[in-house]
């Protein structure tokens, strides 16, 4: 798969576990968080240049994706990944939550979505 492609799949499978999340009466299986994290981990195995390609997640529409991106993205890109997350956990609801828990970790030093 190209890197494009990737990317792509990685802010699919977000929005879509997403919809699914918050739709009554959906399956609750998580088919869609296994493809994203799939995604970004073969993103990963090409090293900085997979992680770079996700950058361009931190500026998608959605704001699901852009914290999703983010979280993945804060040992690469920490500074702008913690503007997106600071920016959203200002706000409320589920985005809101799921940005300050990552920030948390972050913060607490438990954090591993993309070790060294």
């Amino acid at each position: 798969m190209t890197l494009e492609s990737l990317v792509r799949e990685f802010a699919e499978n977000v929005a879509a576990q997403t919809d699914a999340i918050f739709q009554v009466g959906t399956d609750p299986e998580d088919k869609h968080g296994g493809r994203y994290i799939a995604a970004f981990d073969e993103l990963r195995a090409r090293g900085n240049e997979g992680r770079e390609a996700l950058c361009i997640l931190l500026k998608h529409p959605r704001m699901d994706v852009r914290v999703a991106a983010a979280s993945f993205l804060l040992r690469y890109r920490t500074a702008e990944a913690k503007a997106v997350l600071d920016e959203v956990a200002q706000r409320k609801g589920f985005f809101a939550f799921e940005a300050g828990q990552a920030l948390k970790r972050w913060e607490e030093g438990t954090w591993a979505l993309d070790p060294e």
